[in-house]
């Protein structure tokens, strides 16, 4: 298949390479061409700003999550828009480990045999920047990379100075942006999502229309047709309708792959979408997926909507399958205290949601070992985990469904809460890894018939 495509890469991170990309496919939105956003890495806020750009919800790309065969398998079934544009993480080579490059944006860029532009900050560098990209161009015997960017130029003699640096190298310079004060907010746990304000993404649309304008759109396509074939793949056929999962979507929780989705979808799941911080109660439905996000942010509305706590915890406690990562899993305990405050919660599972000051962040490896809503057990697990919280006060005897080899999880390398049929983890996963889609509504079929 011909799927025009191009990698978006940095030397690390806060390069601009969000912004960038948001630029690009403004750019070539701008000349009549439709853009499929993709992202690298288990990242769920940044994709949000591509989306709100390209009106099309961005589609994650990590290999340790999905393994090789199911990330090209989702790139190409994705890859439906004139050109595909794929945003990578961290530095280009920074990967799982500091001695390969797996699971980095260079590995993503090999799988898909995609050429890549490289973003270079100059600011406080002038020929040495040279000395950057050479390294980079030439760190691995095939790094992909057709085009630099050159990002926060301070003046136009610094522009010049860069230029003639890099002249050398023969690399075309697709790009020379200059430095501004236009930037945008971050918090905690990264970039604040699109969907919590609308001021941000009337930002984001101003500073990808502005950034444009310093870019040679028409190279940078000319670089994305330019593309060897990727092999076609065979889909499974989509399941008749079985079942409804009811899935928490709001400013609250919004941290899902639409992978995930889709992946209930075939296996013949209709989806309905409710909030948590303004609905009453779950709509009718056979199963309940919370997903992750910031109940901290919000815990005020979500403690104060007392009909909706009540309503999932009674449909948790009459046995409905529910899934929940990371903040639905903090939503689902007592309380959540912000550091200030103490906010009711659902009040399922026996114990209550701190923050903390400090980061978990790590990809996960393990045993799904214990049967579960997603699970018979005896299923190798590859996920990750991110959030700035610790969950205390559990009870001795909770049951856990995950043993981690890799991550931290809820308590001492434990996952996966299970308590009747409902499992709550820190830890996110790609349903398409696994069965774990099929299990999800085959149980919630289950629900249904009783």
């Amino acid at each position: 298949m011909k799927i025009p495509r191009l990698v978006l890469a940095g030397t690390s991170s806060g390069v601009g390479k969000t912004s960038i990309t948001s630029a690009i496919i403004h750019g070539i939105k701008k000349r009549g061409y439709s853009v499929q956003p993709f992202k690298v890495g288990p990242d769920y806020i940044d994709p949000t700003y591509l989306s709100s750009i390209a009106k099309k919800d961005t589609i994650n790309l990590d290999a340790w999550l999905m393994g090789k065969q199911e990330l090209i398998k989702s790139f190409v079934r994705n890859s439906k828009s004139s050109i595909s544009i794929i945003e990578g993480v961290m530095g280009y080579y920074d990967g799982f480990s500091g001695d390969s490059n797996y699971s980095s944006t260079h590995h993503v860029a090999t799988l898909l045999k995609s050429p890549t532009i490289l973003v270079l900050d100059t600011s406080k560098t002038a020929r040495s920047i040279a000395a950057t990209a050479l390294g980079f161009t030439k760190f691995h015997k095939n790094s992909r990379i057709m085009g630099l960017i050159l990002n926060k130029i301070g003046s136009k003699k610094h522009e010049e100075l860069c230029k003639k640096a890099l002249e050398p190298m023969n690399i075309p310079i697709l790009g020379s942006i200059p430095k501004t004060s236009n930037s945008l907010t971050s918090r905690h746990l990264g970039l604040i999502p699109v969907a919590e304000q609308n001021k941000i993404k009337t930002k984001i649309e101003k500073i990808a229309k502005e950034i444009s304008d310093s870019l040679f759109i028409d190279k940078i396509i000319k670089i994305a047709k330019n593309v060897p074939d990727l092999q076609k793949i065979n889909e499974k056929p989509k399941q008749k309708l079985k079942t409804t999962i009811a899935v928490a979507l709001d400013s609250s929780f919004n941290f899902y792959y639409k992978d995930n989705l889709d992946a209930l979808r075939r296996e013949g799941a209709k989806l309905k979408f409710f909030s948590p911080v303004s609905d009453s109660k779950v709509p009718s439905c056979d199963g309940l997926y919370i997903g992750g996000g910031f109940p901290e942010v919000l815990g005020n509305s979500l403690g104060k909507n007392n009909k909706m706590r009540k309503s999932i915890k009674d449909l948790a406690e009459k046995n409905m399958p529910v899934y929940a990562e990371c903040g639905g899993l903090m939503y689902l305990t007592k309380s959540i205290h912000d550091g200030t405050k103490k906010h009711p919660m659902v009040g399922f599972i026996d114990g209550e949601t701190k923050m903390t000051k400090k980061m978990t962040l790590n990809y996960t490896k393990g045993l799904v070992c214990k049967q579960c809503v997603i699970s018979n057990g005896s299923k190798k697990l590859h996920g990750h985990e991110f959030h700035f919280s610790e969950i205390t006060s559990l009870p001795n005897d909770s049951k856990f469904a995950y043993n981690l080899e890799i991550g931290k999880g809820i308590k001492n390398g434990k996952d996966g809460l299970v308590l009747y049929e409902t499992l709550a983890s820190y830890g996110h996963l790609y349903f398409d890894s696994s069965n774990y889609a099929k299990q999800f509504v085959s149980n919630s079929v289950k629900f249904s018939r009783r």
